[in-house]
């Protein structure tokens, strides 16, 4: 049996957290759909996420957006038009979150063919 030391359970603890905030920071069913569609258009004005993310309301989207700017993800650009217009594109921040998608696309990609095969053969 391996004896835990307190730096190793402190460690542990530490990487706990980090897990539990970036799954926050991220999590939920809306955020990454909202980065994926601003990772891939650019800036995007508010009417045009709505219209690109199928099934998601005016309020959470709102909601999500706000949430998203106060952690940095994205910037929040009131333009002077008329009548006023509001876009939204992602932070340099947010980039870093490409690596995460792409791993969550890989697994997702593999787990499909996994349950799909296993259907077939049981089905």
């Amino acid at each position: 049996m391996t004896l835990i030391t307190r730096c190793e359970r402190t460690a542990g603890k530490e990487v706990s957290l980090a897990l539990r905030d970036a799954i926050e920071l991220l999590g939920g069913k809306w955020k990454i759909c909202i980065l994926q569609n601003l990772s891939y258009f650019g800036t995007m004005r508010f009417k045009d996420l709505q219209q690109e993310i199928a099934g998601i309301s005016p309020k959470v989207l709102t909601e999500e957006l706000r949430q998203m700017e106060q952690n940095f993800l994205i910037t929040k650009t009131v333009n002077n038009t008329k009548p006023v217009t509001v876009s939204y594109s992602l932070t340099a921040y947010a980039d870093e979150t490409r690596d995460v998608f792409t791993a969550l696309l890989t697994f997702g990609t593999k787990h499909r063919k996994k349950v799909m095969n296993n259907s077939r053969r049981t089905g």
